[in-house]
């Protein structure tokens, strides 16, 4: 497979004469008799499975890209993951590729074995003008992929704040937000405002919220605020705190926000966190001062001195003589 071998090599290295030099021999010898002289096969693939067109919407030039399907090179070959050229070109953000290979036919809606379409790629990666460009011919942003994600969700997980807004103004937003084609309780939901909230992508939470999400929408882990908290994103947990969110939700393993940040060690952000989730709930940790117990109620609360409880505020002062704030 000399010839083909020598194709891809040309083309990943994004040499433009000897890839042209090679086509034109292709193209000649249509015009001979059948069989005359072994013909180079543009659509040859590599051990990944790699064509000459994959290479040339990876690395490659758009003029590349217009030699290779002027040969007729078969613009939705997939390689071993599935991938085709536009998902290729998508990922880089190569928009006159995109387009190219659009305009060629290429499935706008293709999908690749990790159930991506090319809109999750260039969504992922921050590409404004590729994704516009997609949406543009007819790309279904409610689309999941493998991991449960729409295109959506992972613009929110990777802070990409122009194309959130982009995917938010589109005709599809209340299939977005409300997380159609998901089930809440399979163990990979998510939604965009829980994965913002983990990664501390105020923004993107902001336009979340504009948008009309549900600030309370509860997965198998809790609400956005859990997931803050969690992963310490003390701005993220006082933003989603200001914006109503109900603090004494409480996740299948029947904790609260707070409850989960009390299992961590003692860090800045979890002793910022805890005060704020404490503060939204009217709650206090407090240290017994003295032994307390009721030898006549065997229902009654029996305290030792030195147990650290939790209090409401509303609780406080019929027993405040009893404790110390920690």
């Amino acid at each position: 497979m000399g010839k083909e071998q020598d194709l891809l090599q040309a083309v990943k290295s994004g040499d433009l004469m000897s890839t042209q030099k090679l086509l034109s021999k292709l193209k000649s010898n249509r015009n001979k008799l059948l069989g005359s002289t072994k013909r180079l096969n543009v659509n040859y693939q590599d051990s990944d499975g790699f064509s000459a067109l994959h290479h040339a919407a990876l690395t490659g030039t758009t003029e590349l890209l217009s030699a290779l399907l002027e040969a007729q090179a078969t613009v939705d070959v997939k390689d071993s993951n599935g991938m085709r050229p536009l998902h290729y070109a998508a990922w880089q953000g190569k928009a006159e590729s995109v387009l190219m290979l659009l305009r060629s036919g290429a499935s706008v809606n293709g999908v690749s074995l990790d159930g991506h379409i090319p809109l999750h790629l260039a969504a992922q990666y921050g590409h404004y003008e590729v994704s516009e460009m997609l949406l543009q011919h007819q790309s279904n942003p409610c689309l999941v992929n493998k991991a449960k994600k729409t295109p959506l969700d992972l613009a929110c997980e990777f802070g990409r704040v122009q194309v959130a807004q982009l995917l938010l103004s589109s005709n599809m937003v209340v299939a977005l937000l409300e997380g159609e084609r998901k089930e809440p309780t399979d163990s990979a939901f998510t939604t965009p405002l829980h994965l913002a909230a983990r990664n501390g992508h105020k923004e993107i939470i902001r336009l979340l919220l504009k948008a009309g999400i549900d600030i309370n929408k509860t997965t198998k882990s809790g609400t956005a605020l859990h997931e803050a908290s969690l992963y310490g994103k003390t701005e993220v947990v006082r933003l989603l705190l200001d914006a109503g969110v109900d603090v004494n939700i409480r996740n299948t393993y029947n904790q609260t926000a707070l409850d989960i940040v009390n299992q961590f060690t003692t860090s800045h952000a979890s002793r910022d966190i805890k005060q704020l989730l404490r503060d939204a709930t009217g709650v206090l940790q407090v240290r017994a001062l003295k032994d307390y117990w009721n030898l006549h109620d065997p229902t009654a609360l029996n305290i030792r001195a030195g147990d650290v409880i939790m209090v409401r505020r509303s609780g406080l002062n019929c027993v405040l003589y009893l404790y110390k704030y920690l």
